[in-house]
């Protein structure tokens, strides 16, 4: 296979897509030429995709992944295989005589990507048994956990530095989401990178509007509950700093009339899976969790992060704020923190006994101490934490240059004060995303619009519904047979043949042969329930003006208020 000319046959066949997102295509080339990287791009900026590609295309080798969740690991490794890439994962969660037979098949070259944890990893067995894997490459996932001076650094990380040592031919490429100029120069030096491609993408969250309000524990639950019911019928990440404080916060919302699930680490494992995909298809819009939800989450309709108290450094406050509005829509980026926050937190750093370790802290408090309480604006707080600096002095897109929301500062309007060339570009985008219908029955579907039409929402509820039973069936995530994106895309191109799926976005070869037959039938199905309502419809009259014979009759009602069956197509 000639790499230089069939990186785009390769996307399409294997992901659907038909161009890459912006570095993906250099990172890709850099890999498939033997180089080392160093890569820092965004959360929901495509990093997955930068070593999946190259080594789907790499022919009987395969890249070790090395990862630090199971969850994230098993979600990937059943999206390729839906992709039609073989891949597998080595872990504890693993039956032992099936790892048996996985490292049996990788000895034979089965695999084009297998994940690895870093603590089997650090195992010298498992070091030994690779000697003798061809492998195409080392792809590091959240390699800033290598750096001591990194936001999540873990020990077990720094064992990787023998990977130099112990695999001399083989390219290593380091991913991460959130890393200083500091931490890139220590990923660097720790994995010994032989002059690497640094690939450094912008700091600069354009579509994200943050927002930092003080309060404390009276007033904190009232502005809460203001901003969740702003974004009824939306996606919402409300982060907690303690596994106590989830449970009371999510039965204070449901108290308050607004439903909503947990997820943090003490819960059993079945049960966060299960939460977590009643948030990924949408039949609970607001989750609250701790820190360990979200790495891997890959959700793109998410319209506001909101933090209840003050993280431990600006790299994780980047990282969980930047899981909202990876659509490049608008989406807010809410931190209500308390002074006694910043006391725990220093608190906490007090206890440390190790002279370093307490200074790294340190450094973390005074920097996001610093971002809640400076008047300058935060995009460029954290573009010049990471290193970057803009070219503008004002954002229009957070609090302090002007932004406002009405459920925090009592403004009639959630629309910026004032706005500048940077952000008028969204407004376009957000006015047809915030008309949301509040009628309860129908909150979940939002009006999109794309080229002068209006996205079907009973199509898409329709759709969905299809989606939600196919992974009940298949015991996989709604998410990993498609994304939120591809759904509506599906929804717009409306295809009645198995090419004109094909020409959906995130429909390569393997989805179109796995789902394509079914997708088309319920299509089908679709216009034939279209056709029905019609054939009662009285022909003299328009048919808005009859409600569609639904089982749901609430439905119905909610169908022919938002433009009815036979609406935007």
């Amino acid at each position: 296979m000639n790499s230089e000319t069939d990186l785009l046959p390769a996307l399409r066949r294997y992901w659907g897509y038909d161009s890459f997102r912006p570095l993906q295509e250099k990172i890709v080339r850099s890999l498939l030429a033997g180089r080392d990287a160093c890569v820092v791009m965004p959360t929901g900026g495509g990093k997955s995709l930068c070593y999946q590609l190259p080594a789907a295309m790499l022919l009987e080798k395969t890249a070790i992944v090395v990862s630090p969740l199971i969850a994230l690991m098993q979600d990937q490794v059943a999206q390729l295989g839906q992709m039609g890439i073989s891949a597998a994962l080595l872990n504890s969660a693993v039956p032992a005589d099936e790892q048996r037979a996985i490292m049996r098949d990788a000895l034979k070259g089965k695999y084009r990507l297998l994940y690895l944890s870093p603590e089997r990893l650090a195992v010298e067995s498992t070091v030994s048994w690779l000697q003798k894997v061809s492998i195409s490459m080392f792809a590091i996932d959240e390699a800033h956990c290598i750096s001591e001076w990194g936001h999540e650094f873990r020990p077990e990380y720094r064992l990787m530095s023998r990977l130099r040592q112990k695999f001399p031919e083989q390219p290593i490429a380091a991913f991460t989401a959130s890393a200083t100029q500091r931490v890139r120069h220590d990923i660097i030096e720790q994995l010994k990178l032989r002059d690497p491609h640094k690939c450094i993408a912008s700091f600069h969250r354009p579509n994200l509007r943050y927002v930092v309000k003080e309060c404390d524990a009276r007033t904190q639950p009232g502005f809460l509950i203001a901003a969740l019911r702003e974004y009824s019928g939306a996606n919402v990440i409300v982060y907690s700093p303690t596994v106590n404080q989830v449970g009371e916060t999510v039965s204070f919302l449901k108290e308050k009339g607004i439903k909503a699930i947990g997820y943090h680490g003490k819960m059993d494992a079945d049960e966060r899976r299960r939460n977590q995909e009643l948030w990924m298809s949408d039949e609970v819009r607001v989750l609250v969790g701790t820190v360990a939800f979200g790495l891997g989450i890959n959700k793109a309709a998410v319209r506001a992060v909101i933090h209840l108290s003050l993280p431990k450094s600006i790299e994780q406050f980047y990282q969980e704020a930047g899981r909202a509005g990876r659509d490049g829509l608008p989406a807010d980026c809410i931190l209500l923190w308390q002074k006694k926050d910043a006391g725990l937190l220093a608190y906490f750093i007090g206890k440390l006994t190790d002279p370093l370790e307490k200074e790294r802290g340190w450094e973390r408090y005074n920097a996001i101490r610093a971002f809640v309480e400076s008047s300058d604006c935060r995009h460029r707080q954290i573009c010049a934490h990471f290193g970057e600096e803009p070219k503008w002095k004002t954002c229009a897109a957070c609090d302090v240059c002007g932004y406002k929301l009405e459920s925090l500062s009592g403004a009639s309007a959630a629309r910026p004060a004032r706005r500048d060339k940077r952000s008028s570009k969204y407004e376009a985008k957000i006015v047809a995303r915030e008309k949301r219908d509040a009628r309860p029955e129908f909150a979940s579907i939002a009006p999109i619009a794309r080229g002068g039409a209006v996205l079907n929402a009973a199509l898409y509820k329709h759709l969905r519904e299809w989606r939600r039973a196919k992974a009940r069936e298949l015991g996989i995530a709604a998410f990993i047979i498609m994304h939120d994106t591809t759904l509506e895309d599906l929804c717009f191109k409306r295809p009645n043949s198995l090419s004109g799926l094909r020409e959906v976005l995130g429909f390569g070869e393997r989805k179109t042969e796995l789902y394509g037959p079914e997708i088309l039938q319920t299509l089908r199905e679709f216009d034939g329930l279209l056709m029905s309502e019609r054939h009662y419809a009285d022909e003299d009259d328009p048919p808005a003006r009859h409600e569609p014979r639904s089982a749901n009759k609430a439905e119905a009602k909610t169908v022919r208020k938002s433009g009815g069956w036979w609406g935007a197509r």
